[in-house]
């Protein structure tokens, strides 16, 4: 395409209820480390970024925010709602990869096996969905 902009791929955003309880969680259960805590006062925010590599995520904990609505907690009823719903990393096995995560306590929240390949979803310590797949394609 001509006359495109170019751009990679920075971080996802996710809002927590309790930052420092998301700091670890991500950090435990994925293996992302701190890379630095700030305020957003227009938000009234505390956030912090987390990093494993070239993949962030950017974490929220706003006063007074609503809880994430039940159904944004499991991925068939959650994508009956307009908007983000997540985002999707590969891993090589998603046995494997859900064999160490339960052993770290993780909440696998659903399994699916496509065409494709093979995939889950878990929640982090907020109930916000977060996808693994294994691409079989060539």
């Amino acid at each position: 395409m001509t006359n495109t902009p170019n751009f990679i791929f920075h971080h996802g955003g996710v809002s927590v209820p309790d930052l420092e309880q998301a700091i670890t969680w991500y950090g435990h259960v994925l293996g992302f480390e701190l890379e630095r805590k700030f305020f957003i006062e227009q938000a009234n925010a505390k956030a912090a970024m987390v990093r494993r590599g070239d993949l962030r995520f950017e974490i929220f904990e706003v006063a007074g925010a609503a809880p994430l609505p039940d159904d944004r907690r499991h991925p068939p009823k959650d994508i009956k709602t307009h908007g983000n719903k997540h985002v999707a990393f590969r891993v090589e096995s998603v046995d494997a990869f859900i064999k160490i995560v339960e052993a770290k306590g993780a909440d696998v929240a659903f399994v699916v096996e496509e065409d494709f390949g093979k995939g889950c979803f878990i929640r982090d310590c907020a109930g916000n969905l977060i996808e693994f797949i294994e691409d079989n394609r060539p």
